[in-house]
Formats: C-alpha cells, structure tokens, sequence
C-alpha cells in the first residue's frame, strides 16, 4: 500500500472513531421529533398493512420522497432488524457528514491540524441549535435531512476540488430525497461558483415560489402561529444574534484569508455570505404579513444549516490551526468542556429516556414502555385518540406514538400542526381534529364514545382513570382503554 493510501485509510479510521463518538455524545434516538413523521413512511412501505386510517399527516411527506423505500428496502435485504438498520444509517449518515467536512477542510485549510480540528469541532457540536430554526446541525434520529445536509456538503467539496460535474451529480442525488433541502444545495454550489469566479461579488440568490401555493386561509393562520420558526418576526432576540453571528464571522475570515493569500477559503467564505444574504432576503418578503405569507412553507432560513456546518469547520480549523498548535492539553481543554457540556445537554433534553435508545434495549420511559405494549398487544388497525398536547407532556419526551406503536391515531396540536404548515391543505382537517379534543383533561366516556362516532377512533391512551372505559393495561399514570361504541 502507498504512503498516500496508507495515510487516507488512517484518516478514514479516525472519521469512524469520531463518528462513534459523535453518537455517544449526542445520543441516539430513533422514535423522536420529526420522526414521528418520516419513520411511519417507513414503517407503511414496509408492513402496507399498518395505519390503514388517516395517514394523510406522514404519507404527504413520504409521497414527495424516496427516503421511505429506499430505507424499508435496506431493511428487506440486510440480514438485521429494522432497529439494527436504522442505526446503521443514522451512523452513515453521520459518518458521511464528517467525511464531507474532512474533504472540504483539506481543500481550504492550510494543515491537517487545521482539518482534523474543524472536523472535531463540527463532531462535537452535531446538536447545536441553529439560531431559529427548530434545526440542529445533525438529528438524533434518521431523517431526510440526515442525507441532504451530506450530500450538500460533498457537492461543495466536489466543485472547490475541481469536480464541477460530481458536483452537480451531488445535488441531483438530493432531489427525490429531500424536495426542499435541494434549492438550498443548488443556491450554495451558485453561490460557491460566483464566489470563485467574481472575487467582490456581491450576488444572491432567491427562491422563486411556485404558483400553485394555496391562498392562506384562517386555519393555516393558525398552524403558523405554531411554528414560529418560519417566520423571522417571530423570532426570540437570542436567535437573531445566531443569525447575525454568520455575517460578522464569515465577513472577517474573508478579509484575513485574503491578506493571507488563501484565495479558496477566502471564496468559500465570500459564497456562504452570498448564500446567507440570499436565504435572509427571502425570509424577509415572506415575513412580511400579506399575500407572501403563502410561501412560509419554503422556510428559507433553513439554510441556516449549511451556514453553520461551513462556520463551525473553518473556525474549528483556524483555531486549530492558530490556537490549539501541537499542544495536547490545549485539544483537551477545548474539546473535553465543549462534549462534557453537549452530552450534559442532552442528557437533560430528554431526562426520562435512555441517552442511547439503542435497539434491543428495553425502554425506560413510561410513555415508550406503553407504546411498545400497544404495537405488540392491539390489532393492527386500532385507531387512536391521545392528549392533543402528549408529545409535551412531562417525561414524554417528544416520542412518537405512531412511530413507536406503528398504529394510526387522531391529529395531535403538536407535530401534526408542523406537517399542516408545510401541506396547507390539511390546516382545516388538522384544526378540526384538534378542536375535536378541547377539554381533553375532563373527557368521559360519553366523550370518547363521540370522538368514535365521529372519527371512527376505538383505543385510547390516557393519564386518568375514566369510568365507563374498558382498560386494558396499565403503566404508572397511563392506561390503554377501549373505546366503547354507544
């Protein structure tokens, strides 16, 4: 083997280590958040015979994307469970993302010091929040997203390395994977081509909406007043500093790469505020109350990721480079507090839950402990009714009943309101399942018996005991009842 051969093994090595490390730091968490959404999808093209009442609230993301089968056929040809491959995508994913940033910081760095700290640095910080986007730089969990941000990355690295046409193949490949994510990727390789060909361009981009977005409507008013990520009016002050703070940091490293003769970090760092202006342009007209309310959906501050993933490799990098030198107790101060502090906040995100939710452990939430019991214990075509507001409950910790139970149920006021944000057209079916359930907390059986009659719901999953249900389990405060029909 070469000495060059030799060394990108090495190098590869030290990518999986991270990689291992990254997961253990930031945990792993396959039925969480927006997997409530996407691994239903999976879950439906591999078993079609599960939620056969009202799928509408994840098959509206799964019929734009190939994400569900391309996941469910992996779980029919490797020889593991669907949990076990879950995982390994998730570790891929992770893996891949890493490798990107490797490849990137090997073209604009000076020195694999400098490489390998950006990498550590992006590793170390996967679920850091960014700025106000209800996005993290890498999910717990399997999504869309766990493959876009990737492939983004690796066209970026392609087009700087001289590769235009994997490049574009890069952001193709995104396409029937993440529909939305696309436009960011193609927007930042624009970006990246301008900022190496026009060394003052001061260009951006935009997203042209297509005009078949539906009028907003009373009820769609009231699924965006759920999401208030998507526009920048209803911010909180702190993530507007995480907006700014791209500007200011990208802004400067342009300016010491330049004086430094680094042409292709000076244009790395000239697109991402290209990138970054454009992103920021249209949040602005859509944030604006009236007819461009309609595009909310593009929500294109999700950019924001990008952004981030770029800012954390360079700065990582220039700290390394600059800072951190050959000295392995200055790496150990930096590193050790910045994983000691991310492990701690996860840790404390979801308290009542395994860090590490890994498959064939048993679960240690009372909520997950429930649903695993009603996968395994009801028909496959139960229909059930929740607390609206279940995924908020204390010691939930936002885990997914459909994705866990693998069972249909009625609309709830807290994820589905995100899938009606970006699908306008099931704001009115959304609001009226939701409304359906005000006072919630003092239901009776008559009520229930309503909610059947009405939706066709027969199962439910309460935290009290109501009379006149016939309940089947029990786990602490929750029980899993009978719904009856008169």
């Amino acid at each position: 083997m070469s000495a060059r051969r030799a060394g990108v093994a090495r190098d590869l090595l030290a990518l999986v280590a991270i990689t291992v490390g990254a997961i253990a730091i930031h945990g792993y968490h396959p039925g969480i958040e927006d997997a409530e959404i996407y691994l239903p999808g999976i879950l439906k093209a591999l078993h079609p015979g599960l939620f056969p009442a009202h799928t509408a609230f994840f098959e509206s993301h799964a019929h734009l994307t190939v994400f569900p089968e391309l996941i469910a056929a992996s779980m029919r040809v490797l020889p593991w469970s669907p949990g076990v491959t879950l995982l390994a995508w998730q570790a891929g994913a992770i893996f891949m993302l890493l490798f990107a940033c490797w490849w990137i910081g090997r073209t604009v760095l000076a020195s694999p010091r400098a490489v390998w700290a950006g990498v550590l640095l992006v590793g170390s910080l996967l679920t850091i929040p960014v700025a106000g986007t209800d996005l993290y730089l890498m999910d717990q969990y399997l999504t869309p997203r766990s493959f876009s941000a990737p492939l983004s990355l690796l066209a970026v690295a392609c087009l700087l390395d001289d590769h235009p046409v994997w490049a574009v193949i890069g952001v193709a490949a995104i396409a029937p994977i993440h529909p939305l994510m696309v436009v960011f990727a193609a927007a930042l390789l624009v970006a990246v081509f301008l900022a190496r060909r026009v060394g003052s361009a001061q260009t951006a981009w935009a997203v042209t909406a297509p005009a078949f977005f539906p009028p907003v409507t009373r009820a769609y008013r009231r699924v965006l007043a759920t999401r208030p990520s998507f526009l920048l009016t209803k911010w909180a002050w702190y993530a507007w500093i995480g907006l700014a703070a791209p500007f200011v940091i990208f802004g400067g490293l342009v300016r010491a790469a330049k004086r430094r003769g680094h042409t292709t970090l000076a244009a790395l760092c000239r697109a991402m505020l290209i990138f970054d202006g454009g992103c920021l342009l249209v949040a602005l007209v859509i944030s604006v109350p009236g007819p461009f309310e309609r595009f909310a959906e593009l929500q294109p501050m999700r950019g924001l990721q990008l952004v981030y993933l770029v800012m954390f490799l360079v700065g990582g990098g220039l700290i390394g480079e600059h800072l951190l030198g050959r000295h392995p107790w200055r790496w150990a101060a930096l590193f050790g507090p910045i994983c000691a502090g991310m492990l701690i906040a996860q840790v404390q995100l979801f308290p009542a839950s395994r860090h590490l939710e890994l498959p064939g452990l048993a679960p240690e939430n009372t909520w997950v402990q429930t649903f695993v019991w009603v996968r395994d214990h009801t028909p496959r075509d139960a229909y059930f009714v929740l607390d609206p507001g279940y995924l908020s409950r204390p010691g939930e910790d936002e885990h997914g009943f459909r994705a866990i139970a693998e069972r249909s149920r009625l609309a709830d006021a807290v994820k589905d309101s995100g899938v009606a944000s970006m699908f306008p057209d099931l704001s009115t079916l959304w609001a009226e399942q939701v409304d359906a359930l005000d006072g919630w907390t003092g239901f009776t059986a008559r009520d229930f018996t309503r909610l059947r009659q009405r939706f066709g719901v027969d199962w439910t999953i309460t935290e009290r005991v109501v009379p006149g249900l016939e309940c089947v389990y029990r786990n602490g405060p929750l029980s899993v009842c009978r719904i009856p029909a008169n």
